[in-house]
């Protein structure tokens, strides 16, 4: 009979679920790192919650470890990338809380319109100080979403129904979802110009950190609302204090914190500013959704195998993995590939097999490379969903399947379609390993790395020694160099692996050099 520790608090509902489908279900709370390290050994799966945390010390202690359930969305007390390397599947629940999240932020606005914790504090302290709160109505104002996703959506939806003007900027929202929504799509400048209300609803990535920088504060109407229940680091924190204090913000309320606990932060005791200690998710009904929802998901994979809202592992059977194995990873390295490559909008996806790998179960590699598209804008985004919040934003995906192809065994490529037309990748496993085989219509045969720079450039002479250059004065040491071109003097490209990510001023020394028209880092 499998085991599992339940290591966090979760309903007693869940564990009777874990009970009633077979599984061993103990439940062990408060834990030290020590205690859960000599304990950890004895289970398959452990389920969790936010306090506890599954590091690399305890993936490596736990021999028999198979899962770890997250009963909510966030992992950041998972080391993901150790329990994949240990083949330990890490599951979450991604929209078991989305309703009570969009609830609090909606609360937060209301609260922010009408200063409600100052007025009440100052009313239970006899003062009744009724010319000092001055609201403002909801009613006609014009409310900003910053992310217009699961929990964005039904922001939107409740604020229609308060009579509200809504506004969305996300790269990933069709025009078909916004009026779907009801919702205007706008760009980031726009929003910032025109909303009287700004709420964020995005994850925390490379592209949305400090989306509301100082700079972006700065052109926000004076007198603006906003409103954070999504992550700390979507707003410069120390910018929005100023402009607080300065009166251009007219007020804020933030539910999330760069820095938690926040037992102190330079936003505390600002003019009309509110906060609650990471709420979001705090509802009884929210607490059960995820706890059942993880209970179900973990007994599914220990009892039969199957995966549902892995964050690091596709949706196979046991029979298909071992084949479907170096495919998923050459669909999903792909896939970041393309994502990394593309700034606007994505409005279709199309992936096409070609060869031996057209007669496999496809499904679980379209999600792969999907996931692997979508995850530089969305990175909480995994293989099971990924199709789910494609469909969700509007975003068309297609598959085509050839069981011939001409050069190689098979074949994988991705096309991606975007505002600004379309970009085409292609790759193969040569002997058990990705690779990438043609971009932009060039062939080239290059290995995956870990960070690798893409260039772009017109194929004369001195290219490849300025750039060698370049990289050697920046102490960039050069593991891999591949070349494509379509002819002498005309487009080429250069991948390159790097032992060193480059950074922002080497990649505008690369755009600089004479020819490039486009450089730019990569993560895999």
């Amino acid at each position: 009979m499998p085991r599992v520790l339940i290591a966090d608090k979760l309903s007693p509902a869940a564990v009777d679920i874990f009970k009633q489908r077979g599984v061993d279900a103990d439940v062990k709370t408060g834990l030290s790192k020590d205690e859960l390290l000599k304990i950890v050994a004895d289970y398959d799966g452990i389920a969790i919650r936010s306090a506890t945390k599954v590091d690399k010390a305890v993936i490596a202690a736990a021999r028999n470890l198979k899962v770890v359930g997250r009963a909510g969305i966030g992992v950041d007390n998972v080391d993901i990338p150790a329990a994949t390397a240990a083949g330990v599947v890490v599951m979450n629940t991604p929209f078991g809380n989305s309703i009570t999240t969009a609830e609090h932020a909606i609360a937060m606005m209301f609260a922010l319109a009408r200063q409600l914790p100052a007025a009440d504090v100052s009313t239970q302290a006899g003062k009744w100080e009724k010319n000092r709160f001055m609201g403002v109505e909801l009613y006609a104002k014009t409310l900003g979403l910053i992310g217009a996703g699961n929990i964005g959506g039904i922001v939107a939806d409740r604020a229609n129904g308060l009579k509200m003007k809504v506004v969305a900027y996300d790269p990933f929202l069709s025009e078909e979802r916004a009026v779907e929504l009801g919702v205007e799509k706008v760009e980031l400048e726009d929003l910032l110009a025109r909303a009287d209300i700004i709420t964020l609803h995005t994850p925390l990535t490379d592209k949305t950190r400090n989306i509301l920088s100082a700079e972006n504060l700065a052109k926000t109407k004076k007198g603006v609302l906003i409103v954070n229940c999504a992550r700390g680091g979507l707003v410069d924190e120390a910018a929005l204090r100023k402009l607080l204090d300065e009166g251009h913000v007219g007020g804020a309320a933030f539910d999330v914190f760069v820095e938690e606990p926040a037992k102190e932060n330079v936003l505390f005791g600002a003019e009309n500013f509110i906060a609650t200690p990471h709420l979001g998710a705090s509802t009884n009904e929210a607490q059960e959704n995820v706890a059942l929802q993880v209970a179900e998901q973990m007994s599914d994979y220990l009892l039969t195998g199957a995966v549902t809202n892995a964050l690091n592992s596709p949706s196979v059977t046991a029979e298909e993995a071992p084949r479907l194995k170096p495919f998923v990873a050459l669909a999903e390295k792909l896939g970041a590939f393309a994502g990394q490559m593309v700034d606007f909008g994505v409005k279709a996806v199309d992936i096409a097999f070609e060869g031996e790998v057209a007669k496999l179960n496809t499904k679980p590699l379209s999600a792969a490379a999907l996931a692997g598209v979508l995850r530089p804008m969305l990175a909480e985004i995994n293989m099971v969903s990924a199709p789910a919040v494609a469909k969700e934003r509007g975003i068309t995906v297609s598959e085509s399947r050839q069981e011939q192809s001409p050069i190689y065994e098979s074949l994988i490529r991705i096309t991606v379609t975007t505002e600004k037309g379309k970009r085409s990748f292609a790759g193969s496993v040569l002997a058990g390993a990705p690779r990438i085989i043609e971009v932009k219509g060039m062939d080239l045969d290059a290995p995956f790395a870990n960070r690798m720079l893409y260039v772009n450039n017109l194929d004369k002479p001195g290219f490849i020694g300025a750039l060698g250059a370049l990289l050697g004065d920046a102490g960039v040491n050069i593991a891999t160099f591949n070349l494509g071109r379509v002819d002498a003097g005309e487009d080429a490209i250069a991948l390159v692996g790097v032992d060193e990510a480059p950074d922002e001023a080497l990649l505008a020394k690369i755009q600089a050099l004479p020819h490039v028209k486009e450089a730019r880092a990569l993560r895999f």
